[in-house]
This record gives structure tokens, sequence and C-alpha cells, in this order.
């Protein structure tokens, strides 16, 4: 990438939800950069974990295969420890791990609520606490969270997704202001329609509700995970040093024509 400041060779990264959809292409992306990247994802992944890190060991990058519930603040910790064990250091942090569960809001049970608060706002919160300490202690960090169009825009039957989001990009900004003074950054990636392996197994299914998709995306067409990278390079690069508490929207014209 011929980006000034946009060059990742000396850092690490850790990216939540690294084995997978945006996560994964973020996570080979800042390795094709000379980053070393550390992809987790929950307990019970392990095999995608594996598979990640061997993607990675093909590019020249070596990672520890490690398994954290971001929802754990033990396993969240024990995390970091390792990172830190392993490299020595802790650079940037991408939060992409995230679900949603699509029930009529009267149905939704309170297990569904917490679970889906609890991985999108509570795991980037704490990803952000035990990772954000140690780049304080450093004054030197990147820290991209993963949000949404529903940050700022409804969607129906998603009400639990919607308002984890929504505290997704105010806990950007909150963290962002409380530590620019220490040199951390924080800043947040809005994605629109992405044509992940889940989407895809979607449209594929519903040729209409793929049509229904593009029809309100001005460039036509839905997005490629790779097209999410250059914002990522960007915020986790010195190319955006004086960046913070910002949201890049990677949407194909999306929210600025209106939902």
């Amino acid at each position: 990438m011929d980006l000034i400041g946009s060059d990742l060779r000396g850092k690490v990264a850790v990216v939540t939800g690294g084995t997978s959809g945006i996560g994964h292409g973020i996570t080979l992306g800042f390795a094709d950069l000379g980053c070393a990247v550390v992809p987790t994802s929950e307990p019970g992944t392990e095999s995608h974990i594996r598979e990640t890190v061997r993607e990675l060991k093909d590019r020249g990058v070596e990672s520890p295969e490690i398994a954290a519930d971001v929802t754990d603040s033990r396993q969240v910790e024990s995390l970091v420890q390792q990172v830190l064990h392993r490299f020595g250091r802790l650079d940037i942090l991408v939060n992409c791990a995230g679900i949603t569960i699509r029930r009529p809001s009267v149905d939704m049970t309170e297990e569904e609520w917490d679970r889906v608060v609890d991985v999108n706002l509570k795991g980037t919160f704490l990803m952000c606490q035990k990772v954000g300490k140690v780049m304080l202690e450093r004054r030197s960090g990147s820290i991209i969270n993963i949000a949404s169009l529903t940050s700022f825009v409804a969607y129906p039957e998603v009400a639990a997704y919607c308002a984890s989001k929504g505290g997704v990009h105010m806990l950007t900004k909150a963290l962002a202001i409380e530590w620019a003074k220490h040199g951390v950054r924080v800043n947040d990636i809005a994605p629109g329609d992405i044509m992940t392996a889940l989407t895809k197994s979607v449209v594929d299914k519903d040729p209409e509700r793929r049509k229904r998709m593009e029809s309100r995306i001005p460039m036509g067409r839905l997005g490629e995970v790779e097209e999410l990278v250059g914002a990522a390079v960007y915020l986790a690069s010195d190319a955006s040093r004086y960046v913070t508490g910002q949201t890049i929207i990677v949407d194909g014209g999306h929210m600025a024509e209106g939902i």
C-alpha cells in the first residue's frame, strides 16, 4: 500500500473475531503489511484459529493460537498477557467479535438480549480496558472498534444488535477523549452490507433479498471484505496519528443517500 505512514512492520495487533468474516480479512491484510497479528475467537473455535494461524504462517507471520471469550475478563486478561509474553508489546487492537439474533422484540428472551449485548458491547469494553491499560503505560496505541450502520439508524427485529452497536459507537468516543492525552487513539469503522460468508449464505438462498439490499446502495452492489481493510490499515498506522474519536463508514454510499 502506497499510503504514507501505513507501514505496519514491527507492530503487534490483536484482532478479536479474527478467524472469520471482516475480522479474518483485517487479520490477513495486516499480515500482508508486515504486522504480527494474533487472531482470536471464542473457545470451541480452535480449528478456525488453527487454520487462520496457518494462513498467517504462509505469509511469513508467526502467531500463537489463543482462544478467548471476550465477555470473560479473566480470559481477556490471559489473552493480553500471552501476547505480551510472546511479543513484548501490543500496538493495535481491532474489536471485531460480534453476534446478532434476529427476533421480533416482543419475542426476544432475556438470555438472547444479554448474549448479544455482552459479546458486542461488554466484550468490546473489556478488550479496550485490558489492552488500553497496556497502551496507556506505553503512551502509544491504536484501538479500532467495529461499529455498524445500526450505530446510527435502526433496523427491525434486531433491537439488541442496534442497542449494542450504538453503545460501541459512543464507547469509542468516550475512550477517545479520555485517552487522547496519553497517546492512545480510539476510532471505529461502520461497515455497510458486506459479502461475508454468512451474508453469502443468506443471499444465495434469497436472490430477491440481495436485490433489495443492492437497490439501497448507490454503488449498486454489496461490499467485499477486502474493501474494509484499507480503513483499518489507515486507523492502525501512523498515517492517522492525529485522528481519534472518529468513524469511517464503509458502505458504498448507503448512509449518504439515506436508509
